[in-house]
């Protein structure tokens, strides 16, 4: 039986930014979104007055690259792990945007868009 969970493999994404933050010093800003996790009727009504939305991705990198403002991670821990309606609109306003919003099947996956991301040259 496999251990890799979907916190399994955004946990290896955080620690590889940690790692890597004296390459890319813009690794510090990196965050998880809580957006996940079962509540109670009342838990979740209280998070949701507060600004808790339903599909937000994972982790965000508030870094602008390229002609994008910011990079936004749904995780996955598979390719048989679906995105529900909620994450998949979320994405596709966020690209709208002009940010990069994705999704990734793995930690080696999400580790590439953040080292390709990061690498982009800021339009002018």
């Amino acid at each position: 039986m496999s251990n890799i969970t979907e916190t399994s493999e955004q946990q290896a994404v955080i620690d590889w930014c940690e790692w890597n933050v004296g390459k890319y010093p813009e690794l510090d800003l990196i965050y998880h979104i809580p957006n996940e996790g079962k509540r109670s009727l009342v838990k979740g009504a209280e998070l949701k007055s507060i600004g808790l939305k339903s599909g937000v991705p994972d982790l965000c990198l508030p870094v602008a690259r390229g002609s994008y403002h910011a990079l936004y991670i749904e995780m996955k821990k598979n390719q048989k792990c679906k995105a529900t309606k909620d994450q998949k609109e979320w994405l596709a306003k966020l690209n709208e945007q002009n940010n990069l919003a994705v999704i990734c099947y793995s930690a080696d996956e999400a580790i590439n868009v953040l080292q390709r991301y990061l690498n982009l040259r800021n339009e002018v």
